[in-house]
């Protein structure tokens, strides 16, 4: 994922650079100081777009495993933290935040996208959270902003059922604003970027605050419930074994 914040000459000043495939605490860390110094520069905006073909693919089971095996009390709550900060660091944005989505965008990077304010995708693009299937509860206030987004049967069949959406799926149900052909996507995206980066910052920062400000109190509770039963779920001997159980199972598909 890479971070760019626009100025009012439109300039484009690259803040951080990585792929955020699989997510760690450290990766976490780094948004988060990243998201803050670009709160606090004179940018209008800022935009993330992926590095490569794939926008993020969540939490890898098998780094939960080795960290959880050493010492699951206090791994559990470290990662649990690092992901509600993560999380609260998106909730507390006050710039507009525009996503451009290129590739598969898994687990915490579809989770994400609702705290955003403008998300363009590729036609190549898909979403999915496939928490059940890892043996993870929800989080990234997916629980809250699935249902109000996409609907209460298809955001349960997205937590529940890993169910997969595609670019114009996630367009027509609105987690996405507009899709591009892949070829012309980087240019459909720069030229808005462009046009919103025109406007006045007090203006699209107070924009911003009436939309998102009644919500801030809903979704800090929300992650932080979110992040708690994660906490638990790794915590517990019944949480570790089910990610086991989830490595073996695909390690006996190879």
């Amino acid at each position: 994922m890479k971070i760019w914040t626009y100025d009012k000459c439109v300039s484009v000043s690259e803040l951080v650079s990585y792929e955020l495939k699989r997510p760690s605490p450290l990766i976490m860390k780094e948004v988060c100081r990243a998201l803050g110094n670009a709160a606090a520069d004179d940018s209008k905006l800022l935009l993330l777009s992926s590095v490569g073909t794939v926008f993020c693919s969540g939490l890898e089971p098998s780094y939960l495993i080795g960290r959880l095996s050493t010492d699951r009390r206090k791994e559990s709550s470290r990662i649990a933290e690092a992901v509600r900060d993560f999380v609260l660091a998106f909730i507390h944005f006050k710039k507009p935040i525009v996503v451009a989505i290129n590739g598969p965008a898994l687990g915490l990077g579809a989770s994400i996208l609702p705290l955003c304010d403008v998300v363009w995708a590729s036609e190549r693009a898909w979403f999915q959270t496939p928490c059940a299937a890892l043996h993870l509860t929800p989080s990234g206030c997916s629980s809250y902003t699935f249902p109000q987004i996409l609907g209460v049967a298809l955001a349960n069949e997205m937590l529940f059922c890993g169910r997969k959406l595609t670019a114009q799926e996630a367009c027509s149900r609105g987690l996405v604003s507009q899709v591009f052909w892949p070829t012309t996507f980087n240019q459909e995206v720069m030229l808005r970027v462009k046009e919103m980066a025109s406007c006045n910052a007090v203006v699209l920062e107070e924009s911003k605050c009436l939309v998102r400000s009644i919500l801030i109190p809903v979704l800090e509770e929300v992650n932080e419930k979110e992040c708690q039963m994660l906490k638990q779920l790794w915590c517990s001997t019944k949480g570790l074994e089910a990610l086991f159980s989830y490595m073996h199972s695909k390690t006996t598909e190879k």
